[in-house]
């Protein structure tokens, strides 16, 4: 497992989340602390940082457009699907948590995801 290179506040894509959470929703990141907490159990789970969990779903050519990547997007809601899984003894609330957590991270970075199915 990777470690993190410094706090998760300090990372661009936290920064990011943080100013979309505040700015669309008028949510307080600081005031639920489970939000970063969870981000940093699925780095820890897909062992990479989060601005690593944001470029994994982008193709970038040079001299082209960085574009979404399909192929990065779909595999990283797998991820996250097994993410959420992972606590299957769980309450179901529980389980949807988890993954709307890391969703609202990447959704607020700019990778389009759904749900899928909740359990």
């Amino acid at each position: 497992m990777a470690r993190l290179e410094r706090p998760l506040e300090q990372y661009g894509s936290v920064q990011t989340w943080f100013k979309g959470l505040r700015e669309q929703s008028g949510v307080d990141p600081a005031g639920d602390p489970s939000r970063l907490e969870l981000l940093q159990e699925f780095c820890a789970f897909v062992d990479l940082d989060p601005d690593r969990v944001v470029t994994a779903c982008l193709l970038i050519k040079e001299g082209r457009e960085t574009k979404i990547s399909i192929k990065g997007r779909r595999a990283m809601a797998e991820r996250i699907a097994q993410f959420q899984a992972q606590r299957a003894d769980g309450d179901a609330a529980e389980r949807r948590r988890r993954g709307n957590t890391v969703r609202s991270f990447l959704i607020h970075n700019g990778i389009l995801l759904q749900s899928g199915v909740q359990t």
